[in-house]
């Protein structure tokens, strides 16, 4: 299975934490959960034409929900945080939040 750059990035993660993170030139996205480092970088790198000096990534377990008597559980997810060289412009959809 082949995965294209916009495929790999799914959407940025609008928290708190990830909006205070910004300032530290770090990025949060929830990605394709098969991606791995040097997937992400070069999708990241190639959709917002930016400089990627570091990709961590961690796969979170999805909750288990219930309403009344049934059991479902929400799906897992991969979350990655990119962090930018010091010399690479800013990721500009996220400066208006």
């Amino acid at each position: 299975m082949m995965l294209n750059s916009y495929d790999i990035i799914k959407r940025p993660v609008i928290t708190e934490k990830s909006m205070s993170a910004m300032a530290d030139r770090k990025y949060t996205f929830i990605v394709d959960i098969h991606a791995n480092k040097s997937q992400i970088k070069r999708a990241v790198e190639e959709v917002f034409g930016v400089k990627v000096q570091e990709v961590n990534t961690a796969r979170i377990m999805g909750k288990v929900k219930r309403v009344g008597v049934h059991v479902g559980k929400r799906p897992d997810y991969k979350k990655a945080v990119v962090t930018l060289t010091p010399d690479s412009k800013t990721i500009e959809f996220f400066e208006g939040m």
